[in-house]
Order: structure tokens, then sequence, then C-alpha cells
């Protein structure tokens, strides 16, 4: 017969051995009920958390988009174009548009000036920008009128329509140059479809005019006003047309005026850069573009 302390020996042993049992059988069961557990709603976000807090941290990439972002601000640099008044939101859509054209082959191969008018600005300031995108050089910066019926001293109100007498917003190619009722001039051909595409046949182009100058805004407090021509200061006309002639890009702007176009496509624009151009170093920044598709 057992003594109560025997007994009472026989009830820890007992209980120390059913305790390492029932720790065996949790340890088998764990990772099925961690398999359970994982599998609830609930336990994504753990295990996400969990996940997260153990994994190596990836590598930070670069959005595509951005490389386009960069390569306008480092050239918008390098061309020194803050210094001469152009503001980078309009070079940015210019050279959006330029890429884009270039990209679906209606601007030159070979054109790499682009010419930029901001019409947010009045028709007292320079307000016209001829860019050397290869050199990195501000050819021209000087005064442009507006279209008689689209505002005094400042641009507020554009057309496509012929004889509306007034500017027409948008993406243009350059063409050939011609002697005209304005003497030597050079041929418009508007892309935008429903802002600029009747430029052509509204013989909107580039021409010389004496109410563009210095002396004409000292008078009148403006420049004086075309039929929507860009028209250009008369010591200078003939260097500019001589410059973006043959198929190159002009871009006419206006913020808030209802204007948007296909062109202004950045993915386009991205297409169209070169993978290995140099943004690191502005002063070597070229504006290379794969040849166009066929």
């Amino acid at each position: 017969m057992k003594t109560h302390s025997q007994h009472h020996h026989t009830s820890v042993v007992q209980r120390q051995r059913g305790t390492r049992r029932s720790e065996r059988l949790m340890r088998r069961m764990l990772p099925f009920v961690a398999s359970l557990f994982l599998a609830t709603p609930l336990a994504g976000p753990v295990a996400r958390s969990f996940a997260s807090a153990h994994a190596p941290k990836p590598r930070v990439m670069v959005a595509p988009l951005s490389l386009l972002e960069s390569t306008a601000r480092d050239l918008y640099t390098s061309l020194g174009a803050e210094q001469q008044g152009l503001r980078f939101d309009v070079f940015q859509k210019a050279l959006t548009g330029y890429l884009n054209l270039r990209q679906t082959g209606q601007v030159a191969a070979s054109q790499q000036r682009l010419t930029v008018v901001d019409f947010d600005l009045p028709s007292t300031e320079k307000r016209l920008w001829v860019l050397d995108l290869n050199a990195h050089k501000i050819l021209f910066h000087t005064l442009v009128a507006h279209g008689h019926n689209s505002g005094e001293n400042a641009a507020d109100s554009f057309s496509n329509t012929d004889q509306s007498n007034m500017s027409s917003l948008g993406f243009y190619v350059t063409g050939q140059e011609y002697e005209g009722k304005h003497g030597h001039s050079l041929r418009l051909q508007g892309l935008d479809a429903g802002f600029n595409t009747n430029a052509a046949a509204r013989a909107i182009v580039m021409h010389g005019a004496d109410y563009v100058s210095e002396a004409f805004i000292k008078q009148n407090g403006r420049l004086g006003r075309s039929l929507g021509c860009p028209a250009l200061p008369l010591d200078q006309y003939a260097q500019i047309i001589d410059a973006v002639k043959g198929g190159s890009c002009l871009f006419l702007s206006k913020s808030n005026a209802g204007y948007a176009s296909k062109y202004l496509n950045p993915e386009a624009a991205l297409m169209a850069l070169n993978p290995s151009l140099n943004i690191s170093n502005p002063a070597k920044l070229k504006i290379k573009i794969k040849p166009a598709r066929s």
C-alpha cells in the first residue's frame, strides 16, 4: 500500500510527463495552426508586416517619367533659359511636344531647333525664344506680335478660323521661305487639330513688321498686331527665319486657354529619348532621338 508521500510523488511525475507530452504535441501542431492563421484575412496585414520587417529593403526604382522631367530640367538649366525669362513649365511642354514630333517623324531628324512663344507675357515683353537643343544655346530672345483680335497688349483669345485675325495656339512645323506681301516670309504648318490646322489656309506665316519694335512700344504702350501671324522685328526676322526654316518645331503657348494636344504625351516623349542620354552632366547633355518608326 502506497503512503501519502509516495502517492504525491507519483502525481507530480505524472503531471510532469503530461506537461512534456502537451509541449511535444504543441510543437507538432504549431505549423498547422500557423498555416490556418496565415490563411485568414486578418492575418494578411500581420504577415506582410512581419515579412517586411525581416525582408531586405527593395532597391529604389526611379519612375520612368522622372527621366523626362530630369532631362528637361537639366537642359533648361544648361540653356540658361530661366535667366532669359522662359518659364520651366512652358519649356517642358515645348520640349515634350518636340520629342513627340521627333518620335513620329513630323520634325526633321536633323532639326534640333525649337522655337517657343509664351503668350502669357504681354506684347511689351520679349516672349519668343529660339533654342538650339544640340548646342545648348538660346539663339534669339525677342519680341513677337499676336493677332489683332486676340487682344490689345495681352493675347487672350485664339482661333483656328479663317479671317478671325487671331493667333492660333499649339505646335507647328516650319516650312520653306518665300517672298510675299510682307517680303521674306516663312510658311508654317499647324499640327494641332481644332487649334491651328488652318494655318496654311489662313496664310499664317513668320514675317517681319515695323510695328514689332521697342520704338512702337514707347509710342503706343504695346506692340502692333498682325492678322494672326507671329510677326517679328525687322532687324531680326531674316536671321530667325534662316535659323528655323525647313522642318523645325514652333510652339505657341497660353495657359488656361483650353488648349490640349496629343503631342503633350510624356510616354511618347520618353520613347524618343536616347537611352544613353547623359543627364548627369548638363554640359555634355545632348538631345539625341531614335530614328523615326516607319
